[in-house]
């Protein structure tokens, strides 16, 4: 057993089943062994090479080796397991969460938590029936630099902030279509809910870019960039959801890379999110930012740092608040947060409800795009109107 093992008393142990060990599964997993209470027990994924590679980076960090399963409803069998990290395609969250819950395990499910607003609805009503914690991906509610500048707006600091305004740019062009998969895949099972289809390599290895498995790139980064709007406004759901996209021009993708989505708000605000996966490549820390337009000074915010602008000054900023630990680290502090949840029983930060606000932004922006209208979200009746 590692020294990292050799930490933790039994009684503090949390058992750990992985659902899905792709690169950002594993990635999180790491994250989650880093906790040197944490044994991860099994892993689950139809895809041999990524099983594979999982269970041995797990075996290199604790000292012994997980549990392979195939099928994950095998893991969730699993009495010694306590919680899971389910980080499958996005087309699974919405069944993989039900069963995990309905077995008893404490979740942490990647974003977007859902493929559709009747998914989302049905799973904010699962989680209030449960006893279970579930935290949804969107580190930014963790996150030193988004917790600091929600203070800020708090305040009263920027007066009233009527509009919001966030872009994300970044190129995913010039791939050509994915022709092949090394190694076994149990492909009907990994299509599971989008229904039985032919083999297509490039849907395997692209999937965030096709209509029946995730929501494309608006959806992919919007969840991440309208929860942190959603986070630093306070605001509940939107009213309204309006937004344009151009043609897909990467081969295959049925979803555009480039994309303007308008979202509304009860709290008397818009917000304004623009992503356009074919412009010019930035580095990581100025690929995005939002801006809050406040009428007695403007905060923008991107990953490593915020600015603060007064009215009459705006060539320089009042302040400049870098992270003390940088976006890194993000999801550290994210896990950091669902693993105390999971021994005190208390709130995370990113509870079902918050993970569906953001998915729901870019489901009906999607709904919006493919409709050609503006989209509203009806509260009471808790569907969406205007198909």
């Amino acid at each position: 057993m590692s020294g990292a093992a050799a930490l933790s008393a039994p009684s503090d142990q949390i058992g750990l089943g992985v659902i899905g060990s792709g690169g950002r599964g594993t990635f999180v997993m790491g994250v989650f062994q880093k906790n040197p209470s944490v044994r991860v027990i099994a892993i689950a994924d139809v895809y041999e090479p990524n099983l594979e590679n999982a269970l041995s980076a797990a075996s290199k960090v604790q000292g012994f080796a997980p549990k392979a399963y195939r099928d994950y409803k095998d893991l969730l069998a699993d009495k010694s397991i306590d919680a899971v990290l389910i980080a499958t395609p996005e087309h699974w969250h919405h069944r993989m969460v039900l069963d995990a819950l309905a077995a008893g395990k404490d979740v942490y499910v990647e974003k977007p938590l859902c493929h559709t607003p009747e998914e989302g609805v049905e799973l904010v009503e699962a989680e209030k029936r449960s006893k279970q914690i579930v935290q949804v991906g969107m580190q930014r509610r963790s996150y030193d630099l988004y917790l600091t500048a929600r203070q800020v707006i708090a305040s009263g600091t920027l007066g009233a902030v009527r509009m919001v305004r966030s872009w994300w740019l970044n190129n995913y062009l010039g791939s050509e279509p994915a022709a092949k998969v090394e190694g076994k895949l149990d492909w009907n099972q990994w299509v599971g809910p989008a229904g039985k289809r032919a083999f297509n390599a490039d849907v395997f290895h692209n999937w965030r870019h096709y209509r029946d498995f995730a929501g494309g790139i608006v959806a992919d980064q919007g969840a991440h960039v309208f929860d942190g709007i959603h986070m630093l406004m306070a605001a509940s759901y939107p009213t309204a959801v309006n937004a344009s996209g151009g043609k897909p021009h990467r081969p295959g993708f049925d979803t555009p890379e480039s994309a303007t989505v308008i979202a509304e708000y009860p709290e008397d605000f818009i917000a304004t999110f623009s992503i356009n996966y074919a412009a010019m490549r930035y580095k990581g820390r100025n690929d995005q930012l939002n801006q809050y337009d406040g009428d007695k000074a403007r905060l923008d915010i991107g990953r490593e740092e915020y600015k603060l602008f007064l009215q009459g000054a705006e060539d320089t900023p009042a302040v400049t608040q870098p992270s003390k630990f940088g976006f890194g680290k993000a999801t550290d502090l994210h896990v950091q947060n669902f693993l105390e949840c999971v021994r005190t029983r208390r709130t995370p930060a990113a509870p079902m409800r918050l993970g569906f606000q953001a998915a729901l932004v870019v489901q009906m922006a999607n709904l919006a795009m493919e409709r050609g209208r503006r989209i509203r979200w009806n509260a009471a009746a808790q569907r969406v109107e205007g198909g």
